[in-house]
């Protein structure tokens, strides 16, 4: 880590559990993280994501849930076209 990185950074001392402990000890014997710091870091970012996704399933169930009957056939015709105009794309590759 850079000095740069270093100066960014906020030093703090907390008690944890054993069972987080040991997950944070976990991604570091996994390789994904070198020390302590970067494992709190990437578990962090993990849940952080978890509840982005989270978060965007519900806005997403709430819409639809929301729709009026004429709304949902526009989308379900956007949905048609979509799919359509997709045939034979190769998203893999």
């Amino acid at each position: 880590m850079g000095a740069s990185a270093r100066l960014t950074r906020q030093k703090i001392s907390t008690t944890i559990s054993p069972r987080a402990l040991l997950y944070l000890e976990r991604l570091i014997k996994k390789g994904d993280a070198q020390k302590l710091a970067e494992a709190i870091d990437l578990a962090i970012d993990r849940l952080l994501a978890f509840e982005n996704r989270e978060r965007l399933e519900n806005d997403t169930a709430d819409y639809f849930a929301k729709l009026t009957k004429k709304e949902a056939a526009e989308e379900r015709s956007l949905e048609a076209a979509l799919s359509q105009s997709s045939v034979g794309i190769d998203v893999d590759s």
